[in-house]
């Protein structure tokens, strides 16, 4: 890639994790490197993962060398800022899908290695709300630590940047754990208040959206990118159930103040975290106007369809 063409694009990509989201983004960019000369795609897994006898990891590791992309085996843990820098050194693009499991401090430790390598282009692990509007000091500390992130990619111009906000993965909003909609009973619980919005995306469509970002001509660079499935309401959440199930769902409210005092209680609960940070409202939900899936006419999943295909009768309630 020559980062002086503004039409030139990422070629030699590789990707951090293929969980949840890192799987639908190395489908979609295998896919689009196709049409891509000389594209190449690669993807960095624990050894643990690559030599795996569970049968739906062995299924994972035979899909990815179907689709020809090559496994680089790495632990993003357990190895220092120089060891990943002399791996990410070796591509023009290096795209962060590896999640908050690995550890708080591993997104600024990937960042780091990305800068140090002097790498062309890197899309952090920030797949999610707006850290930004929400700003600091938030209930959730791991949107603190992503904002040191972006102000440290700020502060360079060696290595571009793309940060893409895609609001809750669209399948968390229904987790029984989360707590917001309750099947067995029902009801859907409003974080904040019925009429707070939260801005969902299913992985699937973040997959074939950050690949249509990454192969976008002019390429992107610096920039926060919004996609968005869908934008609701919790209020409109309980409407789309009852209309989509056709059963009535009771509604309720756990409002701010109730969800800081039980994350009071207990200040190291994550669920908490969450909870409370988006009963704030605030950076959780955007317009689907000017998103870049509605910008580019890409269709995309949205609440009522999630629904439909996932929670009525040969879905998965």
């Amino acid at each position: 890639m020559n980062p002086a063409d503004p039409n030139a694009t990422s070629q030699n990509i590789l990707v951090l994790g293929a969980g949840e989201l890192g799987l639908p983004v190395l489908r979609n960019l295998a896919r689009r490197a196709k049409d891509v000369e000389g594209a190449k795609i690669s993807v960095l897994l624990r050894a643990s993962a690559v030599e795996s006898s569970s049968p739906s990891k062995r299924n994972d590791i035979a899909e990815i060398r179907g689709l020809g992309i090559e496994i680089v085996v790495g632990d993003l843990v357990t190895s220092s800022v120089d060891e990943l820098a002399a791996v990410f050194a070796q591509y023009d693009t290096v795209i962060g899908c590896a999640g908050y499991a690995a550890g708080i401090d591993t997104p600024m430790k990937l960042a780091r290695a990305a800068l140090q390598a002097r790498i062309p282009r890197y899309f952090p692990w920030q797949f999610g709300v707006d850290f930004d509007v929400i700003g600091r000091g938030s209930p959730q500390d791991i949107f603190d630590a992503q904002l040191d992130v972006r102000e440290l990619l700020r502060s360079q111009h060696q290595t571009e940047w793309v940060i893409i906000s895609t609001g809750m993965f669209m399948s968390y909003l229904f987790e029984p754990e989360f707590g917001v909609v309750d099947l067995q009973n029902d009801e859907v619980r409003a974080l904040g208040t019925l009429d707070t919005a939260v801005t969902l995306t299913t992985p699937d469509d973040i997959g074939a959206l950050t690949a249509a970002i990454v192969f976008c001509k002019p390429r992107i660079r610096n920039e926060i990118v919004y996609l968005a499935g869908d934008t609701v309401t919790y209020g409109e959440v309980a409407d789309k159930l009852q209309a989509a199930l056709g059963r009535p769902f009771s509604r309720s409210e756990w409002s701010e103040q109730y969800l800081l005092d039980q994350l009071a209680r207990d200040p190291d609960n994550m669920m908490r975290k969450y909870r409370a940070a988006f009963a704030q409202g605030r950076g959780v939900a955007w317009d689907k106007l000017g998103t870049f899936n509605q910008r580019n006419t890409i269709p995309v999943t949205d609440v009522a369809s999630w629904i439909r295909e996932n929670l009525t009768s040969g879905g998965s309630e």
